[in-house]
């Protein structure tokens, strides 16, 4: 394997909503580049980059992969990016090692959700974009019409760079509006175009659309605006100078067309990829942090060497493998290098550059490039690796929290000792995980994107490691508080044989605003209870109040106070104490106005303009408040708040409302009183719960 200099390669993310066919484009590239010596398709399961056995099963990609291809002398390095809504945090976290994105759009559906979602990021990380319309030889598809859908959301800077010659089935071929060629292609084939004159019935499109670039490019530029001015159009080499600044400016995003599944127009799109899209050399320098100061590091590899972790792959016969992209220096096969997040040292052995899930042993990897590593023993998605004389830190990718929580349960003693290690080598690999146990339900939780997210995490710990799991929707953690102020006494006497119980309080119990928990204070004066049995007292509200009073849920947002009482010299005791305070907080919670307490979320929907209606008329339903709205492109924005118990399904709901067009996204903000006919239920559920257990225990 040749060793690449930083500007002899090209780190492209292939983006796009799901089923718009980027790894079948990628499977394309990759035979037409001589990768693979035949065309791979998802539907036959035999794609290098969707490896994993629930991709393969459920034909979508589930986690960035990576592959390369060596295409005139240079490397293009691509990351296949998952496209569905659960699973497009990964394709975030893969972006940042990337110097360009090509968005594939589907060309029968046009620009969907995530279409523009990964549009979002990819202006977030200030990555130039092209668009491919893929999908051209289907039945209903329509370049044209999905050209307008690209331009209504993205502008006018959308500008086709190639149209297509034929439709549907008849699909054969592309003009190239740059050079104004034709290259036709035999379906299935080599992905080779043979080059030729642009179709009579052709010309004048060809020509319109040549004319409207070639104004785009000179738009921005003012020697190319002068020329253009005086002679009425440009010559080929100053067309491609001009398009090569304006992509990398991001004035203009240009418009390429395929069939994946044919392979017909890829080697123009490798071409592209090698004459428009930046080098890591060619981009800004990298921000990053040594000791708390922000400092900035040149891609180039006269540098200290320094690397990012973008990716962790828990592989069961590898081990860790370690997906990294060199920001500076040369790395070589078996160097140490330190990880400035943890201050351990690491040793590279057997690196390599990744085809799949294969590592092809490189000698070393210069600024620029991407690479695999296994078996690093500490080093985490989001780490830096860097020279020990030279440290710093590059900012890992900032994630959203998990939308949707599940109750997790092992389903043998066995597998529960063996849970925690598997779950944990799963975090490793998924940073949009989240596992930890709830303090009040005692449920194990294991949080995610949504359920398919969270299913496919149960199959993986089944496959991988032998470890079966079952899923229940999770406890709501409802609280419970007071509504009103009351002065009671808890009196505890108990008379046997030598030293008897006594212990005599009066506590006021007054609530608290909302988040408050709890406070206790001390008024008592003149002695009337011994100062050593106060903190007595305390602790017994404190573990009752834990056991609630309505329905067993946590009693919080009240202070209590003791002002009076009265104690015995002989029969006195701490427990005495604890006691009484039991008893004055049961007699107190029966004046103060008891209330259920629910946890309230902050819900963000995004969906399609058209089903704004649906969603929030089915919001209202579910006792949720609209909080705002706004509109993006295509895509309607919903704001609002609504309670934990009645978005547990919400996920599947709006799978089946949207046609899985929409997502959302969830997290706690506050509590809230729950309704008294909805509370009546939750406290004749909870009775009924106890009084089994205690049949039970009979």
């Amino acid at each position: 394997m040749k060793v690449y200099e930083g500007n002899e390669i090209r780190n492209v993310a292939l983006v796009g909503h799901g089923h718009s066919g980027k790894t079948s484009l990628a499977a394309g590239l990759l035979f037409s580049a001589g990768a693979t010596n035949r065309l791979t398709r998802v539907d036959e399961g035999n794609t290098l980059t969707d490896f994993d056995d629930d991709e393969m099963a459920r034909k979508i990609s589930i986690s960035t992969a990576l592959a390369y291809v060596e295409w005139k002398k240079k490397k293009v390095n691509l990351l296949d990016t998952p496209g569905f809504n659960i699973f497009i945090n990964d394709t975030k976290a893969a972006m940042v090692a990337a110097e360009a994105a090509l968005v594939v759009v589907d060309g029968v559906a046009g620009v969907e959700v995530q279409t523009e979602k990964v549009w979002q990021f990819a202006a977030e990380f200030r990555l130039p974009r092209a668009l491919v319309i893929n999908k051209l030889d289907r039945e209903r598809s329509s370049f044209d019409r999905v050209l307008g859908s690209v331009q209504s959301v993205f502008g006018r800077a959308a500008i086709p760079i190639q149209l297509p010659i034929g439709a549907e089935r008849d699909f054969k071929g592309i003009v190239d509006l740059v050079r104004m060629k034709s290259y036709a292609y035999t379906p299935d084939g080599d992905g080779k175009g043979r080059e030729g004159d642009i179709p009579e019935d052709m010309r004048d499109a060809a020509t319109k659309a040549h004319e409207a670039l070639v104004e785009m490019v000179a738009e921005g530029n003012d020697a190319l605006l002068e020329e253009f001015f005086a002679v009425g159009t440009l010559p080929v080499e100053h067309i491609v100078a001009g398009l090569n600044q304006a992509v990398r400016d991001m004035r203009i995003f240009p418009v390429l067309c395929a069939s994946a599944l044919h392979n017909i127009g890829t080697d123009q799109v490798l071409d592209f990829m090698l004459d428009h899209f930046p080098a890591p050399t060619d981009r800004a320098p990298v921000a990053g942090k040594v000791n708390g100061s922000d400092v900035e590091r040149k891609v180039s590899d006269s540098g200290p060497v320094s690397a990012f972790v973008f990716k962790t792959v828990a592989d069961p016969f590898a081990g860790r493998v370690t997906y990294f992209k060199v920001i500076s220096g040369c790395i070589k096969n078996d160097a140490n290098l330190v990880n400035e997040r943890t201050g351990g040292t690491e040793r590279l052995a057997h690196i390599g550059v990744l085809l799949g899930k294969t590592i092809a042993p490189v000698t070393e990897l210069r600024a620029g490039d991407i690479g695999g590593v296994p078996k690093l023993k500490e080093t985490l998605t989001g780490d830096t690796m860097c020279d020990k004389s030279s440290p710093i830190a590059y900012p890992a990718v900032q994630l959203p929290e998990p939308s949707i929580a599940y109750a997790i349960a092992a389903k043998t003693r066995q597998d529960e000792d063996r849970m925690g290690h598997a779950v944990q080598k799963i975090l490793e690999e998924d940073p949009s995980l989240r596992f930890y146990r709830d303090p009040q339900t005692k449920d194990f939780l294991l949080a995610g994107n949504g359920q398919q997210h969270v299913e496919i995490i149960v199959s993986r710990l089944k496959k991988r490691y032998g470890v079966e799991v079952q899923l229940h929707s999770p406890k709501i953690p409802y609280q419970e508080t007071i509504r009103a102020t009351a002065e009671v006494q808890g009196r505890h006497k108990k008379q046997t044989g030598g030293h008897g119980q006594f212990g005599d309080c009066w506590i006021r119990m007054e609530p608290l605003p909302r988040g408050a928990k709890f406070e206790f204070s001390n008024e008592i004066f003149g002695g009337s209870i011994p100062r050593q049995y106060v903190p007595a007292v305390e602790k017994g509200i404190i573990e009752t109040a834990a056991r609630g009073y309505l329905a067993g849920y946590p009693v919080v947002d009240f202070k209590a106070t003791v002002f009076d009482g009265s104690y015995h010299d002989v029969d006195s005791s701490e427990m005495s104490f604890k006691m009484a305070a039991r008893k004055a907080f049961k007699a107190g919670m029966e004046k103060c106005k008891p209330a259920l307490l629910e946890p309230i979320m902050n819900v963000e929907v995004h969906a399609p303009v058209e089903y704004a209606g649906d969603l929030m008329g089915d919001m209202n339903g579910r006792r949720g408040r609209i909080a705002g709205m706004d509109t993006k492109g295509g895509t309607q924005i919903i704001k609002a708040q609504a309670p934990m118990s009645e978005m547990l399904t919400y996920q599947n709901d709006l799978i089946s409302m949207t046609q899985g067009r929409a997502s959302f996204s969830m997290e706690f903000d506050h509590y809230d009183f729950v309704p008294q006919q909805q509370a009546d239920k939750i406290i004749a559920a909870a009775k009924a719960a106890k009084s089994g257990e205690e049949e039970e225990e009979e």
